[in-house]
């Protein structure tokens, strides 16, 4: 399957999904763990915060709301995603949303402080090249925190392709690990993430396996990442 074919029927499903209210879905079953992963990136004032694959723009209406100087961008190929996000976040003057594809070579290089992923990277068609354009837009020192639901030690997940009829990226821990390492990147942790237990609530794999979080930096030494700065 080419690229193109694969990013058109992602952004199908995420349009669909959209339209049948599951952006605002996403966002409630997402933020018991998403929070604990975009509190780790510690968003400052004066900061540039970019979340790839932003839904309907929760985490970015988060970045923006912790300091009118920060500069909150959100990223996603679906157009009913954003309407969504736009529509949600008009109060915030300092968010911007962008229907597009990532990687998008548009967006300039060293431009982030902090980048966020929630539930992304293992759909891209070039894993790699996804990676290597985070380290391509963080400023030296900036954080990616990626975190994945879909991955080898959650068995629950591995019907995923087949359900939504798609090849996805499925890798490890020690997987997702050795990927960043291999782009540059150092990673500063990597746990799993677990949403907490209503009383009288059955646990499911969110509260048993829990969502992988790979929190990484980009080196203050420029030479240690090797991504093309003019890509």
């Amino acid at each position: 399957m080419s690229d193109e074919k694969h990013i058109d029927d992602v952004r199908s499903l995420f349009d669909d999904w959209a339209e049948r209210g599951r952006g605002d879905g996403m966002e409630k079953g997402h933020t018991p763990t998403a929070r604990q992963a975009f509190d780790r990136l510690e968003v400052s004032p004066d900061d540039h915060y970019l979340d790839i694959g932003c839904g309907n723009g929760y985490t970015v209406r988060w970045a923006a709301q912790l300091d009118p100087t920060v500069q909150a961008v959100g990223l996603d190929l679906s157009e009913k995603m954003i309407q969504q996000a736009r529509a949600l976040s008009t109060d915030l003057p300092n968010t911007r949303f962008i229907h597009a594809p990532f990687p998008l070579p548009m967006l300039k290089a060293r431009a982030f402080d902090a980048i966020f992923s929630m539930e992304v990277f293992y759909y891209l068609p070039n894993l790699d090249w996804g990676l290597l354009s985070v380290g391509r837009l963080l400023k030296p020192g900036g954080r990616f925190a990626c975190v994945v639901d879909y991955y080898e030690e959650n068995e629950a997940s591995h019907s995923w392709p087949e359900d939504l009829d798609l090849t996805l990226n499925l890798l490890s821990e020690a997987g997702w690990r050795e990927a960043m390492e291999e782009m540059g990147f150092e990673v500063l942790e990597q746990c799993r993430l677990h949403p907490p237990l209503a009383e009288g609530e059955e646990p499911t794999w969110k509260h048993t396996v829990g969502s992988l979080m790979t929190l990484v930096r980009r080196p203050l030494d420029d030479d240690a990442v090797a991504v093309n700065e003019a890509g």
